[in-house]
């Protein structure tokens, strides 16, 4: 191949040929995708679209300085007036610029927006990791309650049961708030400052800039210094601490099962209170399907109003994958209720009229308009998954009779022609 696919992207085709291609099925991809938007109706959530790039300064500014995607992973170049632009790398920035620039705040109520798009991040290529990825997350903008941390949560999980995936792990922790967090800060650089020199190098530049990160570090050496290190959750504040316990008190009352995890902080920094993270044991190391929590500072970073909010992300690679690990049951692939064979300038005349009669009263139907072994053709129908199968001829026209080919059980169905559109809509 001339010009071969760049690393770390892929094609999503109407069938992959490859064998670990599976999970790249386009109709795969069409039913995940339309259990998002059913879901998100039924939770009163209303479709986003931001583009695809944004100003750098939208990122840096919020998702952080010191993140792991601004620092290393970002998409960024220079447009022709010199101005400095970013494939998007996560969701909830875009969405939130939108929200203050089109004044949403100004509709009243909380807004409860969705999303589904590609998201772009330099990073190694791994499984479920890829250089363009694809997210559906959701952002809940103006209700500072724990009862909305917990429709989110609801509503992630809910995603996943509908997707027939099982043996999840919710992991939960609170962030807190601010003086939460700052007293936090400064016991841990305590604890970490006489073992600073068995850091990784990553985690001694983070102790510097955002030592909340070394929580989240990977890293053998820095969890082994992180041992005995004192809790986040012993440091919230008692308004933080008071919801976070409202937080735990509905997930029990709605059963779903979570571990707390006092390391967990998330790689991105406009996190405050409720995080979580979802994750399957079929990914191997990076096993988290979906995360996030609440950001209420981020709209007033933004320059718009000082709004609570609460969402997730959730990556549709590593999900399609984790249902194909599971072994959960998948929908077939569309394919045509009818197969149509002319054989003769006359039948292929009437079958081109049938063909798309029958399509605009809703039967998925196809043709070969030029079929030159009947055999050969009737094989390609039964691999494409058609029904039915109709061959005709001159004969069938004078007698206006046919037999309809059910391929599945070789049977045939006998009919009159002018019954054929009644009978494959059911109404004969």
């Amino acid at each position: 191949m001339k010009y071969p696919i760049a690393k770390g992207v892929f094609d999503i085709l109407p069938k992959d040929p490859s064998p670990e291609g599976v999970w790249r099925a386009s109709h795969l991809w069409h039913f995940v995708e339309e259990t998002i938007h059913d879901l998100a109706r039924a939770y009163g959530f209303h479709e986003i679209r931001t583009p695809i790039f944004e100003r750098t300064e939208l990122f840096v500014r919020g998702v952080g300085e010191s993140s792991d995607i601004v620092t290393k992973e970002m998409y960024t170049f220079n447009d022709k007036a010199d101005r400095s632009m970013t494939l998007r790398p996560e969701g909830t920035a875009s969405v939130m610029r939108a929200f203050v620039e089109k004044r949403l705040d100004q509709q009243g109520g909380r807004q409860k927006l969705y999303y589904i798009g590609p998201m772009f991040r330099y990073e190694r290529p791994q499984a479920g990791r890829y250089r363009q990825h694809h997210q559906f997350g959701v952002e809940a903008i103006g209700d500072p309650s724990p009862e909305q941390d917990v429709e989110i949560i609801d509503l992630l999980c809910e995603f996943y049961r509908r997707l027939g995936l099982k043996n999840l792990t919710v992991m939960l922790n609170s962030v807190g708030d601010n003086d939460s967090r700052e007293a936090y800060r400064t016991a841990l650089r305590i604890f970490l400052e006489p073992k600073l020199n068995d850091l990784s190098e990553e985690s001694k530049t983070r102790f510097k800039q955002n030592i909340l990160r070394i929580l989240d570090s990977k890293n053998p050496n820095d969890q082994k210094a992180l041992e005995g290190a004192p809790s986040l959750l012993n440091f919230l504040s008692e308004e933080a601490k008071e919801h976070f316990a409202k937080v735990k008190s509905l997930l029990e009352k709605l059963g779903i099962r979570y571990e707390l995890n006092p390391k967990l902080v998330r790689g991105l920094d406009y996190y405050t209170k409720t995080v979580f993270e979802v994750t399957s044991g079929e990914l191997g190391a990076q096993n988290a399907i979906g995360a996030g929590g609440r950001y209420d500072g981020l709209t007033a970073l933004l320059g718009g109003p000082d709004l609570p909010s609460v969402g997730f992300a959730a990556g549709l690679e590593r999900i399609i994958q984790t249902m194909l690990g599971q072994n959960v049951e998948l929908p077939t692939p569309p394919h045509p209720q009818i197969f149509l064979v002319p054989l003769g300038d006359a039948a292929k005349a009437y079958c081109t009229e049938l063909v798309f009669q029958l399509r605009h009263q809703g039967v998925a139907a196809e043709i070969d308009w030029n079929p030159k072994k009947v055999g050969k053709t009737l094989e390609h129908a039964s691999h494409i998954g058609a029904t039915y199968a109709l061959v005709l001829g001159d004969d069938e026209l004078d007698s206006q009779s046919i037999k309809l080919k059910e391929l599945a059980s070789r049977k045939e169905i006998p009919l009159s022609l002018v019954d054929l559109p009644k009978f494959l809509l059911g109404e004969e």
